[in-house]
Formats: C-alpha cells, sequence, structure tokens
C-alpha cells in the first residue's frame, strides 16, 4: 500500500510524533532542537536524493538521527 501525501507539511504533520520522540531523546542529551528544524535538515540533507521513500523508512530514519547537524 502506498501512501501519497498532497504536501510536505501533510507529511510533516503525519511523522510529528516521531519527531516529537527524538525531540525528547535530544532534550534528555542537553540538546534542544525543534521538530521542524530536523524535519526540514533530513529533507534537504537525507532526503533530497532519494526517490520514493515509504512512510516506515521515513520515520526510522527520524527515530535513527544521531544529531549531526
Amino acid at each position: 500500500m502506498d501512501i501519497e501525501f498532497e504536501s510536505i507539511n501533510d507529511l510533516y504533520n503525519r511523522v510529528l510524533p516521531a519527531l516529537r520522540t527524538k525531540k525528547r531523546e535530544f532534550q534528555k542529551k542537553g540538546v534542544f532542537i525543534l521538530e521542524k528544524e530536523l524535519f526540514n535538515y533530513l529533507i534537504n540533507t537525507k532526503w533530497s536524493k532519494i526517490n520514493n521513500l515509504s512512510l516506515n523508512q521515513i520515520v526510522n530514519d527520524i527515530l535513527n538521527y544521531n544529531g549531526n547537524m
């Protein structure tokens, strides 16, 4: 089943729970980042050259991001 998103904002809202989880993880380490900053960073770096990402790949990338910005 392919999930299509009408906009980047639609995708952002869909993965927001994963972004919030990663934000809390960073906060516990003393690193403060906004969900939108993390999302935009991954869009512009990791996902910019990849086509047909699945939702589970996107969530996996968010949750496994180690913080090298």
